[in-house]
């Protein structure tokens, strides 16, 4: 939805969003008093969450509506870079027969360099769409490991929390982010974190734009500290056609369509109705903020 909610439904107790910028979801916000529930489609719900909304009102997320895409998405940047995807493209556009391609993957000083066999990939936020996504990748042979808000076991799959980071990234041939936009994780690629991996490592962004530091991300990646890096997701939506990413060497870009639509929307758009008219906020799945104690969240209030 490109237009504002209409004035016959400003009494709405229950909000669904899709896509919508971020300017008319906080317009709901301001102009929709009855709402006690916010539904987001999305997996990440930072818009919703920073749209202003009552402190009373429940906002859940689509998170599962997205694993199959993203992960099959963020796969193929992973494999644009690994294999030198910009490279050869750029080659073509030339008319030009890239053989120094095969001359730097015979090279046994890249041996590993040029392959997910073996390779150690860290999945940064480790949830739906990261347990999609790691079997994945360890069907091609990588060993996964993932970085989380806790430490453990998740799918079969080591988990860090938060501090293990730093003690994985001088191991690490490729680090994918996968984190929310939150305050807590903006900027969270660094200059700090890119000067931990090792120089043959690569950065792939499914998550979040907010999260990487785009400025040490160029930087790391013209001064050759670090080897690749793919973007699906980026700080400005859509990219300034003067950032420096567009000319970025070893650099991949696709405009946030990782996700493109939520898949299965339909039936959980009705389960989560029916738990919200049968229960209340309690019986939904992926809430994100309970809202504080105020009006019912049950059918009739």
């Amino acid at each position: 939805m490109r237009e504002p909610v209409p004035d016959e439904h400003e009494d709405a107790d229950v909000l669904v969003t899709w896509a919508n910028p971020p300017e008319l979801v906080a317009d709901a916000a301001r102009r929709l008093p009855r709402l006690r529930w916010v539904q987001t489609l999305s997996a990440g719900p930072d818009v919703a969450l920073a749209a202003g909304f009552a402190d009373d009102v429940v906002i859940s997320s689509g998170r599962s509506l997205h694993d199959e895409t993203v992960a099959e998405h963020t796969l193929m940047l992973i494999l644009a870079t690994v294999r030198r995807l910009p490279e050869a493209l750029a080659a073509q556009r030339e008319h030009r027969w890239a053989g120094e391609m095969a001359a730097a993957q015979a090279d046994p000083a890249t041996d590993g360099h040029w392959t997910l066999s073996g390779a150690h990939v860290v999945l940064w936020g480790f949830g739906s769409i990261a347990e999609r996504l790691a079997p994945m990748l360890g069907a091609l042979g990588a060993r996964v490991t993932g970085v989380a808000g806790s430490a453990g076991t998740r799918g079969g799959y080591d988990v860090v929390g938060p501090d293990g980071l730093a003690g994985l990234l001088p191991g690490t041939d490729l680090l994918v982010s996968l984190l929310p936009s939150v305050p807590s994780t903006r900027h969270a690629l660094d200059a700090a974190v890119l000067a931990k991996l090792p120089t043959h490592a690569r950065f792939v962004n499914a998550g979040r734009g907010s999260t990487v530091d785009e400025t040490a991300l160029v930087d790391a990646l013209r001064s050759g500290r670090l080897a690749g890096a793919a973007l699906d997701v980026m700080e400005t939506e859509p990219l300034p056609a003067d950032s420096p990413l567009w000319d970025c060497p070893n650099l991949v870009l696709t405009p946030h369509v990782a996700g493109g639509r939520p898949r299965g929307a339909a039936g959980f758009l009705a389960n989560q109705i029916g738990a919200w008219l049968r229960e209340g906020s309690s019986g939904l799945r992926n809430v994100v903020r309970a809202g504080s104690p105020g009006r019912s969240t049950t059918s009739g209030s």
